[in-house]
Protein backbone atom coordinates (compact mmCIF):
# COMPACT_ATOMS: atom_id res chain seq x y z
CA UNK A 1 0.00 0.00 0.00
CA UNK A 2 1.08 3.51 -0.77
CA UNK A 3 2.17 5.91 1.71
CA UNK A 4 -0.56 7.93 0.49
CA UNK A 5 -3.23 5.41 0.98
CA UNK A 6 -2.01 4.46 4.61
CA UNK A 7 -2.09 8.44 5.66
CA UNK A 8 -5.19 8.53 4.37
CA UNK A 9 -6.62 5.02 5.73
CA UNK A 10 -5.37 6.09 9.22
CA UNK A 11 -6.50 9.57 8.86
CA UNK A 12 -10.55 7.80 8.17
CA UNK A 13 -9.82 5.43 10.89
CA UNK A 14 -9.05 8.30 13.53
CA UNK A 15 -11.63 10.78 12.53
CA UNK A 16 -14.06 7.41 13.23
CA UNK A 17 -12.26 6.72 16.63
CA UNK A 18 -12.62 10.21 17.61
CA UNK A 19 -16.28 10.70 16.99
CA UNK A 20 -17.04 7.31 18.61
CA UNK A 21 -14.99 8.29 21.90
CA UNK A 22 -16.53 11.80 21.96
CA UNK A 23 -20.32 10.06 22.16
CA UNK A 24 -18.77 7.93 25.10
CA UNK A 25 -17.23 10.87 26.82
CA UNK A 26 -20.72 12.76 26.69
CA UNK A 27 -22.37 9.85 27.41
CA UNK A 28 -20.31 9.17 30.60
CA UNK A 29 -19.99 12.78 31.74
CA UNK A 30 -24.19 12.67 31.91
CA UNK A 31 -24.32 9.86 33.63
CA UNK A 32 -21.24 10.64 36.44
CA UNK A 33 -23.38 14.09 36.97
CA UNK A 34 -26.73 12.48 37.23
CA UNK A 35 -26.85 9.66 38.91
CA UNK A 36 -26.18 11.29 42.21
CA UNK A 37 -28.51 13.92 41.70
CA UNK A 38 -30.99 11.07 40.77
CA UNK A 39 -30.38 9.32 44.18
CA UNK A 40 -30.78 12.43 45.95
CA UNK A 41 -33.95 12.86 44.10
CA UNK A 42 -37.00 13.73 46.71
CA UNK A 43 -39.75 12.38 43.86
CA UNK A 44 -39.66 9.70 41.40
CA UNK A 45 -37.54 10.71 38.84
CA UNK A 46 -39.69 8.64 36.42
CA UNK A 47 -42.93 8.99 36.83
CA UNK A 48 -43.29 12.68 38.78
CA UNK A 49 -44.61 15.38 37.15
CA UNK A 50 -43.09 17.99 39.50
CA UNK A 51 -40.02 19.97 38.78
CA UNK A 52 -39.00 21.76 42.59
CA UNK A 53 -35.70 23.08 42.80
CA UNK A 54 -36.41 26.01 44.73
CA UNK A 55 -35.26 24.76 48.56
CA UNK A 56 -31.50 23.73 48.80
CA UNK A 57 -30.94 19.58 49.93
CA UNK A 58 -34.48 18.92 48.72
CA UNK A 59 -35.07 18.52 45.35
CA UNK A 60 -38.10 17.43 43.84
CA UNK A 61 -37.42 16.57 40.30
CA UNK A 62 -39.61 13.90 37.46
CA UNK A 63 -39.50 13.78 33.85
CA UNK A 64 -43.00 12.66 33.12
CA UNK A 65 -44.49 15.83 32.01
CA UNK A 66 -40.88 16.80 29.85
CA UNK A 67 -41.09 13.16 28.46
CA UNK A 68 -45.08 13.20 27.65
CA UNK A 69 -44.39 16.79 26.11
CA UNK A 70 -40.86 15.91 24.02
CA UNK A 71 -42.80 12.65 22.68
CA UNK A 72 -45.82 13.82 22.01
CA UNK A 73 -44.99 16.88 20.44
CA UNK A 74 -42.70 14.62 17.93
CA UNK A 75 -44.97 12.19 16.64
CA UNK A 76 -47.43 14.52 16.23
CA UNK A 77 -44.55 16.53 13.19
CA UNK A 78 -43.66 13.37 12.16
CA UNK A 79 -47.64 12.25 11.67
CA UNK A 80 -48.42 15.83 9.86
CA UNK A 81 -44.84 15.65 7.81
CA UNK A 82 -43.82 12.43 6.45
CA UNK A 83 -46.49 11.89 4.32
CA UNK A 84 -46.36 15.55 3.11
CA UNK A 85 -42.70 15.23 2.58
CA UNK A 86 -43.40 11.47 1.11
CA UNK A 87 -45.87 13.14 -1.59
CA UNK A 88 -43.38 15.65 -2.26
CA UNK A 89 -40.20 13.63 -2.87
CA UNK A 90 -42.69 11.60 -5.30
CA UNK A 91 -44.07 14.63 -7.16
CA UNK A 92 -40.57 15.83 -7.39
CA UNK A 93 -38.51 12.77 -8.67
CA UNK A 94 -41.82 11.15 -10.67
CA UNK A 95 -44.28 13.75 -12.03
CA UNK A 96 -42.84 17.24 -12.19
CA UNK A 97 -41.25 18.13 -15.46
CA UNK A 98 -37.21 18.90 -14.71
CA UNK A 99 -37.47 22.27 -14.68
CA UNK A 100 -40.18 22.60 -12.15
CA UNK A 101 -38.97 19.64 -9.98
CA UNK A 102 -35.55 21.79 -9.16
CA UNK A 103 -37.72 24.63 -8.29
CA UNK A 104 -39.17 22.87 -5.80
CA UNK A 105 -36.72 21.09 -4.48
CA UNK A 106 -34.99 24.47 -3.94
CA UNK A 107 -37.86 25.69 -2.01
CA UNK A 108 -38.09 22.81 0.34
CA UNK A 109 -34.63 22.82 0.98
CA UNK A 110 -34.62 26.40 1.43
CA UNK A 111 -36.95 25.76 4.58
CA UNK A 112 -33.90 23.75 6.34
CA UNK A 113 -32.36 27.39 6.24
CA UNK A 114 -33.87 29.14 8.01
CA UNK A 115 -33.04 29.68 11.85
CA UNK A 116 -35.11 27.41 14.67
CA UNK A 117 -36.13 31.24 16.67
CA UNK A 118 -37.53 32.91 12.86
CA UNK A 119 -40.04 29.05 13.27
CA UNK A 120 -40.40 29.91 16.78
CA UNK A 121 -41.41 33.67 15.89
CA UNK A 122 -43.53 32.93 13.63
CA UNK A 123 -45.32 30.28 15.04
CA UNK A 124 -46.17 32.79 18.04
CA UNK A 125 -46.53 35.97 16.37
CA UNK A 126 -48.58 34.95 13.11
CA UNK A 127 -49.68 31.08 13.61
CA UNK A 128 -50.83 30.49 16.80
CA UNK A 129 -53.37 33.20 17.02
CA UNK A 130 -54.41 32.78 13.45
CA UNK A 131 -54.89 28.81 14.17
CA UNK A 132 -56.93 29.66 17.28
CA UNK A 133 -60.28 28.81 15.58
CA UNK A 134 -58.87 25.02 14.53
CA UNK A 135 -58.19 25.00 18.07
CA UNK A 136 -61.53 25.66 19.39
CA UNK A 137 -63.47 23.17 16.47
CA UNK A 138 -61.14 20.62 18.10
CA UNK A 139 -61.89 21.30 21.34
CA UNK A 140 -65.76 19.29 20.45
CA UNK A 141 -64.13 16.09 20.36
CA UNK A 142 -62.34 16.28 23.86
CA UNK A 143 -65.25 14.23 24.91
CA UNK A 144 -64.33 11.43 22.63
CA UNK A 145 -60.39 11.84 22.21
CA UNK A 146 -58.67 12.84 25.36
CA UNK A 147 -55.75 14.17 23.23
CA UNK A 148 -57.84 17.48 22.16
CA UNK A 149 -59.31 18.03 25.67
CA UNK A 150 -60.31 21.68 26.41
CA UNK A 151 -57.60 22.55 29.02
CA UNK A 152 -56.39 25.87 28.81
CA UNK A 153 -57.99 27.87 26.19
CA UNK A 154 -54.10 29.10 25.02
CA UNK A 155 -53.60 29.39 21.86
CA UNK A 156 -49.75 28.15 22.72
CA UNK A 157 -49.87 24.43 22.69
CA UNK A 158 -48.50 21.45 21.76
CA UNK A 159 -50.92 21.07 18.60
CA UNK A 160 -49.10 24.44 17.30
CA UNK A 161 -45.65 23.50 18.30
CA UNK A 162 -46.46 20.29 16.37
CA UNK A 163 -47.41 21.52 13.67
CA UNK A 164 -44.55 24.24 13.32
CA UNK A 165 -42.16 21.34 13.90
CA UNK A 166 -43.36 19.52 11.13
CA UNK A 167 -42.31 22.42 8.72
CA UNK A 168 -38.79 22.47 10.31
CA UNK A 169 -38.22 18.81 9.37
CA UNK A 170 -39.71 18.38 6.62
CA UNK A 171 -36.80 19.55 4.64
CA UNK A 172 -35.06 16.26 6.24
CA UNK A 173 -37.16 13.81 5.08
CA UNK A 174 -37.94 14.87 2.02
CA UNK A 175 -34.43 15.49 0.59
CA UNK A 176 -33.63 11.30 2.05
CA UNK A 177 -37.21 10.57 0.56
CA UNK A 178 -36.61 11.91 -2.68
CA UNK A 179 -32.99 10.63 -3.03
CA UNK A 180 -33.90 7.05 -2.61
CA UNK A 181 -36.85 7.18 -5.03
CA UNK A 182 -34.46 8.44 -7.83
CA UNK A 183 -31.97 5.85 -7.22
CA UNK A 184 -35.22 3.06 -7.74
CA UNK A 185 -33.42 0.71 -10.39
CA UNK A 186 -34.64 1.51 -13.91
CA UNK A 187 -35.12 -1.85 -14.64
CA UNK A 188 -37.77 -2.52 -12.17
CA UNK A 189 -39.56 0.72 -13.34
CA UNK A 190 -39.66 -0.38 -17.02
CA UNK A 191 -40.62 -3.69 -15.68
CA UNK A 192 -43.59 -2.54 -13.93
CA UNK A 193 -44.80 -0.20 -16.98
CA UNK A 194 -43.95 -2.67 -19.14
CA UNK A 195 -46.44 -5.07 -17.64
CA UNK A 196 -49.32 -2.50 -18.47
CA UNK A 197 -49.41 -0.52 -15.52
CA UNK A 198 -49.94 3.06 -15.10
CA UNK A 199 -48.01 5.53 -13.35
CA UNK A 200 -49.29 5.52 -9.63
CA UNK A 201 -49.03 1.44 -9.85
CA UNK A 202 -45.54 1.71 -11.33
CA UNK A 203 -45.23 3.84 -8.06
CA UNK A 204 -46.90 1.86 -5.90
CA UNK A 205 -45.42 -1.48 -7.13
CA UNK A 206 -41.81 -0.61 -7.58
CA UNK A 207 -40.46 2.60 -6.14
CA UNK A 208 -42.49 3.01 -2.94
CA UNK A 209 -41.02 -1.05 -1.67
CA UNK A 210 -38.13 -0.36 -3.00
CA UNK A 211 -37.90 3.03 -0.88
CA UNK A 212 -38.85 2.11 1.90
CA UNK A 213 -36.66 1.95 4.34
CA UNK A 214 -34.93 5.28 3.06
CA UNK A 215 -38.14 6.87 3.62
CA UNK A 216 -38.15 5.35 7.26
CA UNK A 217 -34.65 6.07 7.70
CA UNK A 218 -35.38 9.67 6.83
CA UNK A 219 -38.74 9.68 9.02
CA UNK A 220 -36.23 8.64 12.31
CA UNK A 221 -33.60 11.71 10.89
CA UNK A 222 -36.61 14.35 11.79
CA UNK A 223 -37.25 12.50 14.67
CA UNK A 224 -34.08 13.03 16.17
CA UNK A 225 -34.49 16.93 15.03
CA UNK A 226 -38.16 17.49 16.49
CA UNK A 227 -36.72 15.59 19.84
CA UNK A 228 -33.98 17.82 20.20
CA UNK A 229 -35.41 20.89 19.22
CA UNK A 230 -35.24 24.13 21.66
CA UNK A 231 -35.86 27.93 20.46
CA UNK A 232 -38.61 27.37 18.74
CA UNK A 233 -40.67 25.17 20.74
CA UNK A 234 -39.57 27.41 23.78
CA UNK A 235 -41.17 30.57 22.30
CA UNK A 236 -44.09 28.71 21.22
CA UNK A 237 -45.52 26.68 23.75
CA UNK A 238 -46.85 28.65 27.10
CA UNK A 239 -46.10 26.90 30.71
CA UNK A 240 -48.81 25.30 31.92
CA UNK A 241 -50.19 26.01 35.60
CA UNK A 242 -50.92 21.55 35.94
CA UNK A 243 -49.96 18.79 33.78
CA UNK A 244 -52.85 17.53 31.47
CA UNK A 245 -52.37 14.79 28.75
CA UNK A 246 -54.25 17.25 26.70
CA UNK A 247 -52.51 18.65 23.33
CA UNK A 248 -54.70 21.79 23.75
CA UNK A 249 -52.12 23.18 26.37
CA UNK A 250 -48.56 23.99 26.69
CA UNK A 251 -45.56 22.48 27.85
CA UNK A 252 -41.78 22.10 28.29
CA UNK A 253 -39.41 19.56 26.46
CA UNK A 254 -36.49 18.03 27.61
CA UNK A 255 -34.76 20.73 25.86
CA UNK A 256 -36.90 23.72 26.34
CA UNK A 257 -36.68 23.07 30.13
CA UNK A 258 -33.19 23.45 30.11
CA UNK A 259 -33.11 26.35 28.18
CA UNK A 260 -35.86 28.03 30.58
CA UNK A 261 -33.72 27.77 33.54
CA UNK A 262 -30.33 27.83 31.87
CA UNK A 263 -29.71 31.53 33.04
CA UNK A 264 -31.15 31.15 36.36
CA UNK A 265 -29.15 27.50 37.04
CA UNK A 266 -26.63 27.19 39.84
CA UNK A 267 -24.04 24.98 40.39
CA UNK A 268 -26.26 22.32 42.86
CA UNK A 269 -29.55 22.61 40.66
CA UNK A 270 -26.92 21.71 37.02
CA UNK A 271 -27.24 17.91 38.21
CA UNK A 272 -31.01 17.66 37.76
CA UNK A 273 -30.75 19.29 34.44
CA UNK A 274 -28.11 17.45 33.48
CA UNK A 275 -30.40 14.00 34.43
CA UNK A 276 -33.07 15.34 32.33
CA UNK A 277 -30.19 15.87 29.49
CA UNK A 278 -29.06 12.20 30.08
CA UNK A 279 -32.94 11.21 29.32
CA UNK A 280 -32.86 12.93 25.96
CA UNK A 281 -29.82 11.88 24.83
CA UNK A 282 -30.70 8.45 25.51
CA UNK A 283 -33.58 9.24 23.43
CA UNK A 284 -32.01 10.59 20.24
CA UNK A 285 -29.27 7.56 20.38
CA UNK A 286 -32.21 5.34 20.43
CA UNK A 287 -33.80 7.03 17.33
CA UNK A 288 -30.60 7.16 15.63
CA UNK A 289 -29.34 3.97 15.68
CA UNK A 290 -33.06 2.14 14.51
CA UNK A 291 -32.63 4.69 11.78
CA UNK A 292 -28.97 3.26 10.95
CA UNK A 293 -30.07 -0.92 11.77
CA UNK A 294 -33.36 0.23 9.18
CA UNK A 295 -30.79 1.72 6.29
CA UNK A 296 -28.34 -1.35 7.08
CA UNK A 297 -31.19 -3.82 5.97
CA UNK A 298 -31.46 -2.59 2.39
CA UNK A 299 -28.47 -3.07 1.18
CA UNK A 300 -29.16 -1.37 -2.21
CA UNK A 301 -29.64 1.60 -0.39
CA UNK A 302 -26.48 1.88 1.47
Amino acid sequence: MRLGDRLFSGLAAGSGLFVVLLIGLVAAFLIVKAVPAIAADKANFLTSTKWDLSTPGHFEFGIASLLWVTIIISLEAMVIAVPIAVCIALYVSHYAPKRIASGVAFVVNLLAAVPSIIYGLWGFTVFAPAMEPVQRAFYHLGGVIPLFKYASGDPFTIFIGGIVLAIMILPIITAVSRDVFERTPRANIEAALALGATRWEMIRMAVLPYGRAGVTSGAMLGLGRALGETIAVLLILHVPSTFSFSIMQGGLTFASRIALDAGEMSAAQAPAYIAAGLVLFVLTFVVNAAARAIVNRKKDFV
